[in-house]
């Protein structure tokens, strides 16, 4: 069970109990919402491997690659009612009905997505959509769990909210752009979202341009039912080459220092800047 047995960077629980230090001691209450939001992130990660038909990630098997569909479906039902027990461990209704939202929305992002891969829906508007469901609304119910199980005044968790939304955002443009070079360099499989038809915020910047030399090939290509692996490297190629990764890089950079600003009601200011080093890493990050 390889798959399970990564951790990955825990980002969510650890933006959950960095917003509750800012308020108080780390609990028991703290501890357990942390473990409900990983647990729900990491049954949408089994699920999206169904619904994506993914063998690997992070370079191990997936759920349903050892198994079946059938068993990793069932794996993922686990972990969101092991998610929920967790939630309802904390007593207070607040966290579970966030949680509960995150579930909604985890799922409204994927069905946007495949609906956007289907029907060719480009534009930055579907893109920021999709991504504040299925990414930036885990750090958000984490951000919104942390401050309830500390009783953090309303108004901090409101600019912590603000903050993790941003962060979430900033968060998976960057592991888009990692779709845009080739594997060696990156240390796993890229292409992925291009061979299916997900366009992320490199490409959608290069076809807002009408007067790119390149338009009408970028179209053509996109609009193809399946991408050679030829084709993919093309579109890789022009988004480096073109401005398409640059531009997205000034889009994190913008996040980024739109996201300070919402620590500026905070009181504890090492805490803030803590966050503002885990926002600069998400930036700077290389796997």
């Amino acid at each position: 069970m390889s798959h399970l047995r990564t951790k990955g960077k825990q980002l969510r629980p650890l933006l959950l109990m960095m917003c509750a230090k800012i308020f108080g001691e780390l609990n028991d209450k703290v501890f357990a919402a942390a473990a409900a939001v990983e647990l729900i992130h990491n049954a949408s990660l089994i699920h999206d491997d169904v619904v994506d038909n993914s063998m690997t990630r992070r370079g191990l098997p997936t759920v349903n690659a050892v198994w079946d569909n059938h068993i990793a479906v069932l794996v993922g039902d686990y972990f969101t009612s092991s998610a929920m027990q967790e939630a309802i461990s904390t007593g207070d209704i607040r966290i579970v009905d966030t949680l509960c939202k995150l579930g909604r929305n985890l799922s409204l992002g994927e069905i946007d997505q495949i609906y956007n891969a289907r029907e060719h829906c480009l534009c930055e508007e579907n893109y920021y959509r999709i991504i504040d469901y299925k990414t930036a609304s885990l750090f958000v119910a984490s951000a919104a769990m942390g401050c309830y199980a500390i009783e953090a005044p309303a108004e901090a968790r409101a600019a912590l909210e603000d903050f993790a939304l941003l962060f979430g955002r900033c968060f998976q443009i960057r592991d888009d752009v990692f779709d845009y070079f080739p594997s060696e360099l990156v240390g796993k499989p890229t292409g992925n979202d291009l061979c299916e038809g997900k366009i992320t915020l490199p490409l959608l910047h290069l076809l807002a341009d009408n007067d790119l030399p390149e338009h009408d090939e970028i179209i053509a290509l996109l609009e193809k039912d399946a991408l050679s692996n030829e084709e993919i490297a093309r579109l890789q190629a022009l988004a480096r080459d073109k401005g398409g990764i640059d531009y997205a890089f000034d889009v994190m950079h913008r996040l980024r220092d739109e996201a300070c600003e919402k620590l500026n009601v905070l009181g504890n200011v090492d805490i803030r800047n803590e966050l503002v080093s885990l926002f600069d890493f998400i930036i700077d990050r290389q796997f």
